[in-house]
């Protein structure tokens, strides 16, 4: 038994390949056990605490003399 890999064969290979991984991240990502997580890294842009901080020390640094 010959087997020789053609083009086409390559190439429904790597279909396939593309389609698993497309259905195992699908199922990661919407699986209930990653809510929590995926909940709180979805509050992430608005977690700028530093910031503040940042700004109160910036003006202690500047001097107030004229």
């Amino acid at each position: 038994m010959d087997f020789t890999l053609d083009i086409g064969q390559l190439r429904g290979l790597g279909t396939l390949l593309v389609a698993i991984a497309f259905i195992g991240m699908s199922l990661w990502v919407f699986s209930r056990r990653r809510d929590p997580e995926f909940a709180e890294a979805s509050l992430l842009p608005f977690a700028d605490e530093r910031l503040p901080q940042a700004a109160t020390e910036e003006k202690a640094l500047r001097s107030t003399r004229q």
